[in-house]
């Protein structure tokens, strides 16, 4: 049953999506960060950010099951500020032990939020459109964290880039706490829910989910990278902030033209075309010393994942209405995301940055041939709960 939630609900929304979704606005700073302050090479700092991403995933695994049974408020608010309480502690240590278990408690506590976060939006009026307003509230994060977090960064140290991370969750646990939407389910609804067995969710669902998880492959290991690339070109910090907040500024331009052309642009043109134009990006980024170039690969390189996933979330909303896919969105992401900075890593300490165009030409076809199944494999569509 698709549902209205009124401003509070979607501010609620907003706010937790950008906070779940922290990792795509952060990653080059938080690569750069464990680089450059705590003395990790490529591999150890990609390891740790795939540590964070590898407890989302679990979560999201096991929280998604079980959408409708749980309290989605309750279990959004105190996802969220005991990742944040992580985050807090983190900043007092430079123990990768220590990092590393942090890491992975602040992922899986992060991600249960925002699995609730996705699957509430999923039984949304219209799915396309509210995703598209929380990837905008995101690009209004990714502004603001930009132009911010380098400066406080270069003046204060490392540490509170964590500090940083810890008060937008724990912002976003009060956020959720007083105005996260309660969603209404019937209660034939609910008893069809716990008799009935569950239905398979149909093999074009997984396609889409696979595809897009890839495409998180080649975004994560490439956008990790970025800083660190920029740094050895001999880009300086002035040049490199401004890239990042172009980047962030075209996101804004990116989730809106997503909200507004869900009627207007042909979603299988958008899959079919999304990873091409990503491998494209992602060599130039990899290969380039051109600062003009690299810097607007770099700015449209995020906003185009971005773009992708509102298509395909308002796609497989449509393909399962039952929002147990949605609900998976961030594990299946995540796992995409985990394997990308430690992958990103290894390739750069063996074979140097150019290895990972060469990974993003091989993702990438994978990619395309995973979106193109979408409509060719059926069943197309899980009906609402009868179906669960």
């Amino acid at each position: 049953m698709s549902q209205r939630f009124g401003l509070k609900g979607n501010v609620a929304l907003m706010a937790s999506n950008c906070a779940g979704m922290l990792d795509l606005v952060a990653l080059p700073l938080w690569i750069g960060v464990l680089v450059a302050a705590y003395h990790y090479d490529s591999q150890q700092a990609g390891a740790l950010v795939t540590l964070f991403l590898i407890g989302a995933v679990c979560a999201s695994l096991s929280i998604a099951p079980r959408f409708k049974q749980l309290n989605h408020r309750l279990v959004t608010s105190i996802g969220y500020l005991a990742a944040g309480g992580c985050f807090f502690i983190a900043s007092q240590t430079d123990s990768f032990i220590y990092l590393a278990i942090l890491h992975v408690i602040a992922g899986a506590c992060a991600s249960s939020a925002l699995s609730m976060t996705h699957g509430t939006i999923a039984r949304g009026e219209n799915p396309h459109r509210l995703y598209a307003m929380t990837g905008f509230a995101s690009g209004v994060l990714g502004i603001a964290f930009m132009a911010v977090a380098p400066t406080i960064i270069d003046q204060y140290g490392g540490h509170t880039l964590f500090i940083i991370f810890g008060g937008i969750l724990t912002l976003a646990a009060l956020i959720c706490a007083f105005a996260f939407p309660r969603i209404k389910f019937d209660q034939q609804d609910l008893n069809i829910t716990q008799k009935a067995p569950r239905r398979k969710i149909p093999a074009n669902v997984w396609y889409g989910m696979i595809g897009i998880s890839v495409m998180v492959v080649t975004q994560a290991m490439t956008f990790s990278f970025m800083e660190r690339v920029a740094r050895e070109r001999g880009f300086n910090a002035q040049e490199i902030t401004v890239i990042l907040v172009g980047l962030s500024l075209f996101n804004l331009f990116a989730t809106v033209m997503a909200g507004i052309s869900e009627k207007r642009i042909s979603t299988r043109l958008v899959l079919f075309l999304g990873p091409i134009i990503q491998v494209t990006l992602a060599n130039i980024i990899m290969n380039s010393s051109s600062l003009p170039l690299f810097g607007a690969a770099s700015i449209v390189f995020v906003s185009l994942i971005m773009f992708t996933h509102i298509f395909v979330f308002g796609l497989l909303a449509k393909l399962d209405t039952s929002g147990r896919a949605l609900a998976a969105t961030p594990a299946v992401l995540m796992i995409g995301a985990a394997v990308g900075p430690v992958l990103g890593g290894t390739i750069v300490k063996i074979a140097g940055y150019h290895g990972i165009g060469i990974a993003a030409v091989v993702f990438g076809c994978i990619s395309v041939f995973c979106f193109m199944r979408i409509f060719q494999s059926a069943p197309l569509v899980i009906k609402p709960e009868q179906t669960v």
